[in-house]
């Protein structure tokens, strides 16, 4: 989707061996329908699939019965299109080690260490499967095992016998042993005969697992004392402004960490509490973590939302940072008071901008701080969301440009990769005469910033030379010479270009309502930048004993 962190392959396909396309070669933006020019066959192959739909009058059956197709036949093309995604997946696996030779053997040709041949081809591999780089890197090793070490598991992908993610459970319960010994597990299972038709994911894994420890008990054992060292908490969006907070803990801890919250919310539901028991080890855990029973110990949220959804109960959906787009009404009763998220209806439900009662069995004191709202004003351009900012001569990003930059990007700007910002990168590097400005700063997890800076890898900021009328965007360009755009997402109160509704003339996390018209000026004209300087002062004395700014 164009403007949220899109991407676009610039280049015609892949380039002749060594050979980098030239920038005029360059064309417009290529639908997810539509497939670059690289190959007649895979087009052919692709036509061939798409003459298989149905037609929409005979689904609905608006001309009548005799022309609803054959339920039979239906259900055939369905099992052979499954077949045909197997076969691609197989395909793809040699297409990927062919790829990653050639690039290795390149990089020797030029004298790159053999310990450091190879970086980036996961990446590579990412973008073009539009995935992200760490599902890249994951397919890249997957694919390595099928070809050199699984045959047997290859040959049941590319006859339909076996998805590709059975196929990773196979290569994933397999993966400590040495290749001598996951040959022997491979030639055991035999999944190309028929081993597995009609098993699940549980008894294919269960199956993997076992063969690998008869056939070396001791790396299994190895591989679960290792474990440990994963252990982990990661944070990721659930449905209803809810979120999945999961740690990846070794068993007796967290065994250990469950039986704790079930023992005290045991206690407290003999004593009469009314929470739930779920409920009571969801506060438990919060306050345990953080130190208080609302779970903010001073932590800055950054909930990015306009004035009008703020101050004037507009619907525009707000944004929070590392979780997604939030309802406005739920946005604002996060700032007002009602931390308690009960349902419409029930106790504790508060009107947008209202306080809210506290729960049952939460009890006010002193110790349960309020949330302390600082408000921070961000300014966009008019329509096209572009966010006014100004540009600094350190090499390192200061701490206000950081944070505009975060608000900005949200996520990693690298095409498919959502993870959080980790790193704040200059796109055109400082050692080159890139400077520390909005324009050439992006947000990137660590992963993406290291392989940026892999030879052959490069990027440039076109927003500069395109003009007004898009928001910041910056192509990537991978050794093989293939591009790829990144495009910044819309912050709340704008919209997607092209869609024929109305922009924003400001917006962040807070604007005072002071009722100043919408600008009509030329973006980026001496006129706008004066009328924008002028508002910005007018907003910062106008509600001075209620604003804050940060």
């Amino acid at each position: 989707m164009e403007g949220i962190q899109g991407d676009r392959l610039v280049g015609a396909g892949a380039p002749p061996r060594r050979a980098v396309p030239d920038a005029a070669a360059a064309r417009p933006l290529i639908p997810d329908a539509q497939v670059p020019d690289t190959d007649a066959r895979v087009r052919d192959l692709i036509h061939a699939v798409n003459s298989l739909r149905p037609e929409v009058s005979s689904v609905t059956g608006s001309a009548g019965i005799a022309e609803l197709p054959d339920s039979a036949e239906l259900i055939n093309q369905l099992r052979g299109l499954e077949d045909l995604k197997s076969a691609i997946a197989g395909t793809q696996a040699r297409i990927a080690v062919a790829f990653d030779a050639a690039q290795r053997s390149a990089e020797k040709d030029l004298g790159v260490p053999a310990d450091e041949q190879g970086r980036g081809v996961g990446a590579q591999i990412a973008l073009a499967r539009r995935e992200s780089p760490a599902r890249g890197s994951r397919l890249l090793g997957l694919a390595k095992a099928l070809v050199t070490e699984m045959p047997r598991t290859l040959a049941a992908l590319d006859t339909g016998q076996l998805n590709e993610w059975r196929a990773t459970l196979l290569v994933k319960e397999t993966a400590c042993l040495a290749a001598e010994d996951r040959r022997a597990v491979d030639e055991e299972l035999a999944a190309n005969t028929g081993t597995f038709d009609g098993a699940g994911n549980r008894a294919i894994t269960a199956a993997a697992r076992t063969a690998a420890y008869r056939r070396d008990p001791r790396s299994v054992t190895q591989r679960a004392s290792h474990a440990a060292t994963d252990r982990h908490v990661s944070l990721r969006p659930a449905p209803d402004t809810m979120t999945y907070l999961t740690a990846l803990l070794p068993v007796a801890q967290g065994v250990a960490v469950h039986t704790a919250l079930s023992r005290h919310a045991d206690t407290l539901r003999s004593a009469g509490e009314t929470r739930s028991r779920d409920q009571i080890m969801a506060d438990t855990l919060i306050e345990r973590t953080t130190g208080t029973p609302g779970g903010i110990t001073g932590i800055e949220v950054q909930l990015v939302m306009t004035d009008r959804t703020l101050f004037q109960g507009d619907s525009e959906p707000a944004r929070l940072p590392e979780y997604g787009i939030v309802p406005a009404a739920w946005a604002r009763t996060m700032l007002t008071g009602n931390h308690n998220q009960a349902a419409p209806g029930q106790p504790g439900q508060a009107e947008p901008g209202q306080a809210a009662p506290l729960q049952p069995g939460h009890r006010q004191t002193e110790e349960t701080p309020a949330f302390r709202v600082w408000l921070r004003r961000l300014y966009t351009a008019p329509g096209t969301g572009e966010l006014v900012a100004v540009d600094s001569r350190s090499r390192l990003f200061p701490a206000g440009l950081r944070r505009f930059i975060q608000a900005r990007d949200d996520t990693c700007r690298t095409p498919y990769c959502d993870a959080p910002i980790r790193h704040l990168d200059h796109i055109i590097p400082w050692h080159a005469g890139g400077p520390t400005s909005l324009t050439n700063g992006a947000g990137l997890c660590e992963a993406c910033n290291h392989t940026k800076e892999l030879p052959g890898w490069t990027a440039r900021t076109p927003t500069a030379k395109t003009g007004p009328g898009r928001r910041h965007n910056f192509d990537i360009r991978t050794p093989t010479g293939h591009h790829y755009q990144s495009t910044a997402p819309p912050p709340p109160g704008t919209t997607l270009a092209g869609t024929g509704l109305a922009g924003t003339t400001q917006a962040g996390t807070t604007l005072a309502g002071t009722g100043l018209p919408k600008t009509t000026m030329a973006p980026h004209s001496i006129r706008h930048r004066r009328k924008l300087r002028h508002q910005a002062k007018v907003l910062k004395y106008a509600h001075p004993a209620k604003l804050r700014a940060a």
